[in-house]
C-alpha cells in the first residue's frame, strides 16, 4: 500500500505575510473600481435626438456635435417623434425645434443624472434670455425621484446571488439538487424584493410580476455564475465571482448614473454583467414597458445558463467518482 505524502500547513509566518498583502490588494481594487469611475463621470456618446424642420434643427445639432464624443445625435422629423424615440429608450432625451422655441424632453426614469446634465447641456447653448421649455416624458417615480433607492438595490442583490451561490459550493450541492437550489432562492428575493420596492417603497412602478422575474433572473445569474465558478474550480471560483460581480459588476454596472457616463472599458464590461444588465432590464420593465430590453436580458440568460450548466455537470462528474470510490473500497468476498 503507497504511502500518501503528507499535507505541508502553511505556516504562521505566511499566513501574516497573505494578510498583510491580500487586504490591501483587495481594498485597492475595491477603491479603483468605485472611485475610478465616478471621478470620470462624463458623457460618452450619449444617445440624443434633435427634432425639428432640418434648417431650424441644423444649428442645434452641430451645437451639440461640437463636443466631440459627448453625445450620438439622431434626427427626428417632429417633437411626436422624438417624443416615442425617448419612450422607446432610443434615447435618453430630445431637443424638440418648436415654433415657441426649443423644448426639452428627457426620461427622468431612464436616469435622473442624465436628464440633470441635459438640461444644463442645452440650457447653456441657448441665447441669452431664451427659455428651454422642459418635459419629462418618462418621470422617476415619486417614491425615487433621484433614482438612488435603484441604484443602491443592485449591491445587495448582487450579494445575495454570491451568498447563494457560495452556500451551494459549500454544503456540496451538485446536479439537480444545486440548480434547484438556486432558482429556488432567486425565484423567492425576486418575490421579496418586488414586495418591498414596488408595493412598499414605491421605487418601481411597472408590472409586479415582471419586476419580480427581472430581479429573480439578475440573482440567479450572479448565484447560478458563482456555483458554477465554484463546481469547476472550487472555493477559488467563488472568490472569482466575488470580484467579476461585486466589485467589477456594481461599480461598473452604471446604476446611478448611465452607462455612457462611465469611462471605457467601465460601462461596456458593465453592461456584460449581471449587475449592469439586470439594472437595464430592471429599468425597461419597470418604467419603459419592456422597451430597450432585449440586449440586457441575453446577458442574463446567458449567464443563468452557463452557470447552470455548470452545476449540473458538476454533479454528473461527481457521481461516477462517488462510483468508483465505492467499488474500490467494497471488500473483496471471503472463499
Amino acid at each position: 500500500m503507497s504511502a500518501v505524502p503528507p499535507v505541508h500547513a502553511v505556516t504562521p509566518a505566511r499566513r501574516m505575510i497573505a494578510v498583510m498583502v491580500l487586504v490591501p490588494v483587495l481594498v485597492g481594487l475595491a477603491l479603483w473600481a468605485f472611485a475610478w469611475p465616478a471621478a470620470r463621470t462624463a458623457p460618452r456618446d450619449l444617445p440624443i435626438g434633435v427634432a425639428g424642420p432640418p434648417a431650424a434643427a441644423a444649428p442645434v445639432e452641430q451645437r451639440l456635435e461640437q463636443r466631440e464624443g459627448a453625445f450620438d445625435v439622431h434626427r427626428y422629423e417632429d417633437e411626436a417623434a422624438a417624443r416615442t424615440a425617448v419612450e422607446r429608450r432610443e434615447v435618453y432625451g430630445a431637443v424638440a425645434v418648436t415654433p415657441e422655441g426649443p423644448r426639452l424632453l428627457t426620461a427622468s426614469a431612464a436616469s435622473p443624472v442624465v436628464a440633470g446634465l441635459l438640461r444644463e447641456a442645452v440650457t447653456a447653448q441657448v441665447p441669452d434670455g431664451q427659455r428651454v421649455a422642459v418635459t419629462d416624458v418618462v418621470p422617476a417615480p415619486p417614491g425615487d425621484p433621484r433614482g438612488g433607492s435603484l441604484a443602491a438595490s443592485m449591491l445587495p442583490l448582487s450579494i445575495a446571488g454570491i451568498a447563494a451561490g457560495a452556500l451551494v459550493t459549500l454544503l456540496g450541492l451538485r446536479g439537480a439538487r444545486g440548480a434547484t437550489a438556486l432558482v429556488g432562492a432567486a425565484a423567492l428575493l425576486g418575490i421579496t424584493t418586488a414586495a418591498v420596492a414596488d408595493s412598499w417603497l414605491g421605487v418601481l412602478n411597472g408590472p409586479w410580476w415582471g419586476e419580480a422575474g427581472v430581479v429573480a433572473l439578475t440573482v440567479l445569474a450572479a448565484g447560478a455564475s458563482a456555483a458554477g465558478l465554484g463546481a469547476l474550480l472550487g472555493r477559488p471560483g467563488i472568490a472569482l465571482g466575488s470580484v467579476l460581480f461585486v466589485l467589477l459588476g456594481n461599480p461598473f454596472s452604471g446604476a446611478g448614473s448611465a452607462p455612457e457616463l462611465l469611462p471605457e472599458p467601465a460601462g461596456t464590461i458593465g453592461q456584460w454583467l449581471p449587475p449592469g444588465a439586470g439594472t437595464q432590464l430592471l429599468r425597461s420593465v419597470a418604467f419603459f414597458d419592456g422597451h430597450g430590453a432585449d440586449g440586457a436580458l441575453l446577458t442574463l440568460v446567458l449567464w443563468s445558463a452557463l452557470g447552470l450548466a455548470a452545476v449540473l455537470l458538476g454533479g454528473r462528474r461527481r457521481a461516477p467518482e462517488s462510483a468508483g470510490v465505492l467499488r474500490n473500497t467494497t471488500p473483496a468476498p471471503v472463499g
